[in-house]
């Protein structure tokens, strides 16, 4: 058990910027989400707009473009939340039953900073920032003390799943 956490103040959606580990729909393997290095906006920045699905297992692939809203042709944004990836809501391939609810992380950076936090016997929040980072708007279970050994097994559980 580590002694201190302090909130980076990462958002749901900056961890998934990098690369999602889900399950393929086609055998059901590891595959992963991954940004379009073709939809870069020229600054180097991935934007959100396109993300390729590929599986080494089978060589499945697949690519989703932001799908454009009625009226205005604005991009309809990602929905981060849930066991599912944001795109093409596939199952997350690190995902785990723990104390009947669903534990899961997009990748091995977001499965760190859980464990970093529900290890820590001090968890420092800092500033406000509306409620909104990873770590503010974790659900209760996992932020309860009293569950942080089950809650370390299943994040172990998780990470026995990383390539």
């Amino acid at each position: 058990m580590t002694g201190r956490f302090r909130d980076p103040k990462h958002w749901l959606g900056g961890l998934a910027a990098g690369a999602i580990l889900v399950r393929c729909p086609r055998c059901a393997g590891r595959a992963s989400v991954h940004p379009d290095p073709e939809s870069a906006d020229g600054s180097g920045h991935h934007v959100r707009l396109r993300r390729r699905l590929s599986c080494l297992g089978c060589a499945f692939t697949d690519v989703w473009d932001a799908p454009r809203r009625a009226g205005d042709n604005a991009r309809t944004l990602p929905d981060f939340s849930g066991p599912n990836d944001p795109y093409f809501r596939l199952p997350l391939w690190l995902s785990v039953d723990c104390r009947g609810r669903v534990l899961w992380a997009y990748n091995a950076e977001h499965l760190n900073l859980l464990e970093a936090y529900v290890s820590a016997r001090l968890r420092e929040r800092g500033r406000e920032m509306g409620g909104q980072t990873l770590v503010e708007r974790l659900p209760a279970w996992i932020k309860d003390g009293k569950h942080r050994a089950d809650v370390l097994d299943g994040i172990g559980r998780l990470r026995a799943l990383l390539p």
